[in-house]
């Protein structure tokens, strides 16, 4: 009987000692020894690339190639030729042969985050890798043969998604061998406080200063607060407190207000006429996060709302060109799209001005 790796959390960064993430640790220490394909689910921030990197170097691919891809980062056409690369004069860019992800990463893995983002069609092709190990080049016809272990991530629910006629089934089912739910930092108990320690450790470190301390009121605060961006929006607060603080001590007045209380003040703050993209961005990833945990429902009317009103905003200030309100918002053009979709403001295009 094969033995399941001993996983050692912190060696791959991650940080937390709550149940779930125990189960986390169980799950992925048993899923790595295997070549099944494993479908990271959980929400942005959560540490599926993190889990994704010690599912390979726990596996017995270690010594092969790593090779992650954001497929929410690229159009179609060009995440084609990304994943399966491209034969020269294929397209008109197309100024030599280009190896593409899937062949690189043969004798490793290869991690498709955001797998949620691509299309139907491309999703026949992945489908296709996936049972019959092999694909075609962009503009060729010769078929190549892979040896790669996939991992893939969503942030959504792809139930819904296949559902909804946005995602093939079949496909849904091959990456599911292994699926590995991360849960939101809401549902992780004392290990906010463990990660605004490390955090506070390791940006007192990279700034030269000395934050070794949190204030107990602000703790609590962080405690209660409900995380919509997880542990990538708690690393960013902590770096910002870090910065801007004048003692040794991590106070309240060194949070956002949508931690301490304001919600309201942080939402007129974000309707300010204002080009700090940082603070857009902040609000679009976060929202107003500040309600009670049974009150999810009335939260997410609450965050669709206001995001949907930012959207038409920022929408109006580049003139409707897609490409530039992406830019501000600090997300890429694919999920604006969606969002936009989503909220019946779609008609806006690049190629409408």
């Amino acid at each position: 009987m094969q033995a399941t790796n001993v996983m050692d959390p912190s060696e791959f960064g991650l940080i937390g000692e709550s149940s779930p993430m125990r189960e986390v640790y169980r799950l992925t220490a048993k899923a790595a020894v295997s070549n099944a394909s494993v479908l990271l689910l959980g929400e942005t921030g959560t540490g599926k690339e993190l889990i994704a990197g010690a599912l390979h170097h726990l596996s017995p691919r270690n010594t092969g190639p790593f090779v992650r891809v954001n497929c929410g980062a690229l159009p179609e056409t060009l995440l084609d030729s990304e994943l399966f690369g491209h034969v020269k004069g294929s397209f008109t860019d197309a100024m030599r042969d280009r190896t593409g992800r899937f062949e690189a990463a043969t004798g490793g893995t290869i991690f498709l985050d955001e797998i949620n983002s691509t299309s139907t069609t491309l999703q026949v092709k992945l489908l296709r890798v996936l049972q019959e190990r092999e694909f075609e080049r962009v503009g060729d016809s010769s078929s190549i043969e892979v040896d790669v272990r996939v991992i893939a991530a969503s942030n959504c629910d792809l139930t819904k998604e296949i559902a909804e006629g946005r995602f093939r089934e079949d496909l849904f089912w091959r990456l599911n061998v292994l699926p590995i739910q991360l849960p939101p930092l809401r549902r992780r108990g004392h290990d906010i406080e463990l990660l605004v320690r490390h955090f506070l450790q390791m940006y007192s470190q990279s700034n030269d200063r000395v934050v070794s301390d949190v204030e107990p009121a602000a703790l609590r605060k962080m405690l209660e607060y409900t995380w919509p961006g997880n542990v990538r929006e708690l690393q960013n607060y902590v770096e910002r407190a870090v910065v801007l603080a004048d003692s040794n001590m991590l106070s309240m007045d060194l949070l956002p207000q949508c931690i301490t209380g304001d919600a309201q003040a942080a939402q007129a703050a974000v309707f300010r006429p204002t080009d700090d993209q940082s603070l857009i961005r902040e609000f679009v990833f976060s929202g107003i996060s500040k309600a009670p945990r049974d009150a999810t429902d009335l939260h997410e009317k609450i965050v669709n709302s206001v995001e949907k009103e930012l959207l038409g905003q920022v929408l109006a200030a580049t003139n409707g060109i897609q490409t530039k309100a992406a830019k501000r918002l600090g997300m890429n053009r694919n999920t604006l799209y969606k969002k936009l979709k989503e909220y019946g403001l779609e008609k806006s295009d690049d190629e409408q001005t």
